[in-house]
């Protein structure tokens, strides 16, 4: 009796179906840090960073992943459609700021109005440090995987990273906050977001791109693969 052998791809998923997920996760972190980030901390009345810098680092992260698995010219693509998403958000909450609302919702209103008055702002600092440091950050990173022959994972999401928060920091920050806190906290912003976030990077963000990329690489295959093996 022939033993029929086992079908490798049995129980995996395809990488383009999980690039559906992964780009789904990706954009959602970005619109909701360009949200939290209306909100400016304070730690001890000494250092301010915005809320969003907690999220943010998460976002790269899987920008780091969809470099490593799908390559730059699809991420370039993935950060293309995120940019649009934003711009979305912006149109779509403004025109709830221009709605009327009832007299007894006033104070539900002008909290909506506060916020969403200054995300366009916040957006529009997010976006240019969004592209300017994604695309550094995954340009860099796919060529680091070429001189390090694939090699040093954690040395292409760091390495990758600090060229990317740099790009990506210095903008948002005076975009967004510029003339609304002083200069002197302006740089401190900038400095503690760009050190917070490359913390978060290293000993969160790299981590969990190590144990992502292994994940999809083990229980996952692509078309070309099925039918190479088919």
């Amino acid at each position: 009796m022939n033993k029929v052998s086992e079908n490798p791809f049995k129980n995996r998923v395809s990488r383009e179906s999980l690039l559906v997920v992964v780009t789904a996760l990706f954009v959602t972190l970005y619109l909701v840090s360009n949200i939290m980030a209306v909100k400016v901390v304070s730690i001890f009345g000494l250092f301010y960073f915005d809320a969003g810098t907690i999220t943010f680092p998460l976002a790269y992260m899987l920008g780091d992943v969809l470099t490593e698995i799908w390559g730059y010219r699809t991420t370039r693509k993935v950060i293309l459609v995120t940019l649009v998403c934003n711009i979305l958000m912006v149109l779509c909450t403004r025109i709830g700021v221009v709605m009327p609302s009832p007299d007894y919702l006033e104070p539900t209103a002008t909290a909506y109005n506060t916020m969403f008055d200054y995300v366009p702002r916040i957006v529009l600092g997010s976006l240019v440090g969004f592209f300017l440091g994604e695309i550094s950050n995954a340009w860099v990173m796919a060529r680091l995987k070429k001189a390090t022959e694939g090699k040093y994972l954690w040395l292409r999401t760091i390495g990758s990273s600090m060229v990317g928060y740099l790009f990506d920091s210095v903008p948002f920050v005076l975009i967004a906050f510029a003339g609304v806190v002083s200069t002197h906290d302006l740089v401190l912003m900038v400095v503690l977001q760009y050190i917070l976030k490359l913390g978060i990077e290293v000993f969160f963000g790299t981590p969990l791109a190590y144990g992502a990329i292994a994940w999809i690489k083990r229980h996952t295959y692509s078309r070309n693969d099925k039918s190479t093996n088919a």
